[in-house]
C-alpha cells in the first residue's frame, strides 16, 4: 500500500451494514467489550433504519476500510443542532494512510450541510493516537466544562415501574 490510500467517502446504506458491523464489532473490542457481531449488526441496522444515526464509510477498492457514526443532539442554549461523532474506526491495514482524517472531513461536511452548530467527539485519554488526530484535524479539547455520566443499571428500574416524581415544597 502507498503512503496515501485512494478512499471514497460516502454515506453507508443498509446494504453495507454486514461489512460495517464487522468493523463496529472490532471497534467495540478495542474498548474491551466482548465480541458480538450479531448484536453489532442489529444495533447498526436499527440505528440506520430508524434514522437515529448517520454512518459514513471510507471505501478503498471494494473494501470498507473504516467508518464513523454520528448521532444527533441539540444545544438548548443556542437552540441549534449538534452532531456527536460517537464512533471512528479504521482497519489496521489502512491506518496511517489518511483514512481517519478523510472520515472526519466527511463527518464535518455532513454536519455542516445539516446546519449544525458543532461536531463533538470524545476520546479516551490513553488513546493518544486518536486524540492527536482529532487535534490535528482542528477539534478543540474542552477546558471549560466537565463532562459527567450517570450509569443507569438494569436493576435500577423495571419496565413496569412507574416514574414517581416527588413534588417540590412550596
Amino acid at each position: 500500500m502507498t503512503a496515501q490510500a485512494e478512499a471514497v467517502i460516502r454515506y453507508a446504506t443498509l446494504d453495507d451494514m454486514e461489512e460495517v458491523a464487522a468493523l463496529f464489532d472490532s471497534y467495540r473490542q478495542f474498548y474491551n467489550e466482548e465480541p458480538n457481531y450479531v448484536g453489532s449488526l442489529h444495533f447498526l441496522r436499527e440505528r440506520v433504519f430508524l434514522g437515529e444515526s448517520q454512518v459514513i464509510v471510507a471505501v478503498v477498492g471494494d473494501e470498507i476500510a473504516g467508518f464513523t457514526q454520528l448521532f444527533p443532539s441539540f444545544s438548548s442554549v443556542t437552540m441549534q443542532r449538534l452532531w456527536i461523532l460517537n464512533d471512528l474506526y479504521v482497519k489496521q491495514a489502512f491506518r496511517s494512510l489518511g483514512i481517519g482524517e478523510n472520515l472526519l472531513q466527511g463527518a464535518a461536511n455532513f454536519a455542516h450541510q445539516a446546519g449544525a452548530k458543532q461536531l463533538f467527539i470524545e476520546g479516551a485519554v490513553d488513546n493518544l493516537r486518536a486524540c492527536a488526530l482529532y487535534e490535528r484535524f482542528g477539534f478543540i479539547r474542552n477546558r471549560g466544562y466537565y463532562y459527567y455520566h450517570y450509569p443507569l443499571h438494569a436493576a435500577a428500574t423495571t419496565p413496569d415501574e412507574q416514574i414517581n416524581v416527588v413534588p417540590t415544597a412550596k
